[in-house]
Formats: C-alpha cells, sequence, structure tokens
C-alpha cells in the first residue's frame, strides 16, 4: 500500500471497496484519501462494466468521516490516475468541490458536468463519477459520511443531500463569497489537527460543514421538500431509497433490500406504497430502467455491456426488460439517442440531463 500525502504529516483517510469478496491490490492516494486502484472483481477490468463501490474510513485519531483538502492538491499528487485511463467509480460517501478559479470537467452518472468559478460540484453516495484529466481548476474539496451530520441537520439538509439533487450548484449571488470564505475555514480548520483538543477541533469541523450546507441548499437549483418525512415510514423509505442508490447493480429483489434494512418486506412495500404510490419491486426496476437509459443514450455502451453492469445474467432477459418497459430495443432506444445534442452538451448545465435520475 502505498503511503498518503496527509496534512502535516498525519494518516490520511482510506477508500475501500464495498460488496466485494477479493482482498485489495494495491491502494492509490487519492488527494487526502486513499483509494484502492484495482477494478471490481463483478465484470471484466477490460470493459466499460466495471463500476466499483468504495467506503471511507477515517484517518487514525480521527473519529469520524470528515477529509478537506484543494483539487489542485488532488491533482498534484497524481501524475495520471484516476483520468489515465478514465477510472469510473461510485463512493458511500459525499464529494464537494467549490471552483473558485478555473473550469472543472467531471462526469457524474455518465453525464459530463461543466463547474465555472463560484459554482460548486456535489457528487453523492451511490453516484457513478469519472475524472477528467486535470485543468486549471482551484478550490477547496471536501470529503464527508452522511452520518457526519446530525439527525436535525440531516432533515433540514433532505433536498440538498437527495439523490436527485443537481450535482452542479450555482448558489444565491448574496450567498456565493460566504460559502467561498467558510468552505476556507473549513479547510483552515481542518488542518488546525493538533492545536486544541480533539473532540473541539471535530465539533468545529462539524459546526462549520453544516453552516456551509444549509447556507448552499439555498440555492436556486435545489427544490424544497418536506423535510418532516424521517418518521415512521419515511424513515423506512428514505433508508430504502439511500441503499437501492448504492446497490441496485447487484441487489434486484425487494427480499434483498429488506433483509439489508432489518425489516419484512411487508413493511418495505408499505413503506414504499406510502411515499411514492409504488411497491419496491417497481421503484428498483425504475433505477435499473433509468440507469440502462443513461448508458445506451449518452455514454453510449452496448446493450451486452449495460446488461452486464445491471447484474442481467442474459443480454436477452436485459432486451425484454427494457421493450417491457419503453416500447423500444436497446438498440432502437440508443439510435434514437444518437441523434440529439452531443452528450457532453447535454449534460453540460447544472442539472444535467433535465436534471432527471
Amino acid at each position: 500500500m502505498t503511503t498518503g500525502h496527509g496534512i502535516e504529516g498525519r494518516a490520511v483517510a482510506v477508500a475501500r471497496p464495498i460488496l466485494s469478496p477479493k482482498p485489495a491490490k494495491r491502494a492509490v492516494c487519492c488527494g487526502h484519501v486513499i483509494v484502492d486502484k484495482r477494478h471490481s472483481g463483478q465484470s471484466s477490468p477490460s470493459g466499460p462494466t466495471t463500476v466499483p463501490l468504495y467506503g471511507f474510513q477515517p484517518p487514525a485519531g480521527t473519529p469520524y468521516g470528515l477529509e478537506v483538502s484543494t483539487v489542485e492538491d488532488f491533482f498534484a499528487q497524481h501524475d495520471d490516475w484516476p483520468w489515465n485511463p478514465p477510472r469510473p467509480g461510485r463512493a458511500t460517501f459525499h464529494y464537494l468541490i467549490a471552483v473558485t478559479e478555473g473550469e472543472l470537467r467531471h462526469d457524474v452518472d455518465h453525464v459530463t458536468r461543466t463547474v465555472l468559478p463560484g459554482q460548486w460540484l456535489w457528487v453523492r453516495p451511490g453516484h457513478a463519477q469519472c475524472w477528467h484529466p486535470p485543468g486549471d481548476a482551484r478550490g477547496p474539496f471536501i470529503l464527508f459520511e452522511p452520518d457526519v451530520l446530525t439527525s436535525d441537520i440531516a432533515r433540514l439538509l433532505a433536498p440538498l443531500t437527495a439523490h436527485e439533487a443537481p450535482a452542479v450548484l450555482t448558489p444565491h449571488p448574496d450567498d456565493g463569497a460566504w460559502l467561498q470564505q467558510t468552505a476556507l475555514q473549513l479547510l483552515d480548520e481542518h488542518r488546525a489537527l493538533g492545536r486544541r483538543r480533539l473532540d473541539v477541533h471535530h465539533a468545529l469541523r462539524r459546526s462549520l460543514l453544516a453552516s456551509l450546507l444549509l447556507r448552499l441548499a439555498n440555492s436556486p437549483d435545489v427544490a424544497s421538500a418536506d423535510t418532516t418525512a424521517g418518521a415512521g415510514h419515511g424513515g423506512t423509505y428514505g433508508r430504502f431509497v439511500d441503499a437501492l442508490e448504492l446497490h441496485f447493480r447487484e441487489l434486484h429483489r425487494a427480499a434483498d433490500y429488506a433483509e439489508l434494512l432489518g425489516c419484512s418486506v411487508r413493511t418495505l412495500s408499505r413503506a414504499a406504497r406510502a411515499a411514492t404510490g409504488k411497491g419496491a419491486r417497481e421503484l428498483i426496476d425504475e433505477r435499473r430502467l433509468l440507469e440502462a437509459r443513461r448508458l445506451l443514450g449518452g455514454a453510449g455502451w452496448d446493450a451486452r455491456s449495460v446488461a452486464a453492469h445491471l447484474g442481467f445474467t442474459d443480454p436477452a432477459n436485459f432486451g425484454r426488460f427494457f421493450r417491457d418497459r419503453t416500447g423500444l430495443t436497446p438498440s432502437a432506444f440508443a439510435a434514437s439517442e444518437a441523434t440529439v445534442a452531443p452528450y457532453a452538451e447535454r449534460g453540460s448545465g447544472p442539472r444535467g440531463r433535465s436534471g432527471s435520475r
């Protein structure tokens, strides 16, 4: 395992693969995070279906998963990984980048996003992402696990942390300078490890992060939402949505998610219907179909690769699944998508392809 360039010589966080039976072969420093460089064992390493899922482990002596660096430091610490060749991946934690100078290009859920000065890139847990070669972008780079936020703050931030929220945020004009300054204060406090008691240090980090996110939630891109859905079935449904976003490629039955959440299939189905009017299985199929549309369309994958990526053992089964729900074969859908605007251009706006997920 290679050593990471930790802040002030301390240990760096480690991102480890999830749902993989094989041990790590090599690790590579990713800013202040060490990410396992190997491909997932679930598909051919040479094909486009490899999108491994990584978990986050805080550095020794740090009780919570929160790391702060800069995007320019991340680029400076790597010669070509993970952008040459492009290495898509998913994480169980949040990536948040504020672009203060230059331009950042980054793929989120197979759509290329262009992030300009004053904008923020947010890659949420479970989203497929891929780095582009380094450009001239500069700005704070924040990684944090969902449980860094208190339950009260998490409820208030539900519209911002939702999986369908936009990947690129343009803050309200009155908030832009304040947000950048707060992000820099968070970076400064993160680098202050050892100057004060650890519990005080982390309380300051959490407070600054919460303040930043609450202000960022005021962005015009973010739709309002009911923040009281955490009780009763809403809590079960919310946990189901989080689990679905992470595991829809591997887990395809309602029973799989009920077991994962520690509830009965009946309880899960009631929660899903109460929140959406749809059953758990229907929501699972909808998420797989959405991924298939993205990959066949803008990303340009072939039907066989998409089938393998989504866990279909036979491409013919995938073809029937897709045709029954869209009225088109995968190849016909891909051909129809090829007639619209170029992929990168469609995805360069704040909400990508109409912000759909």
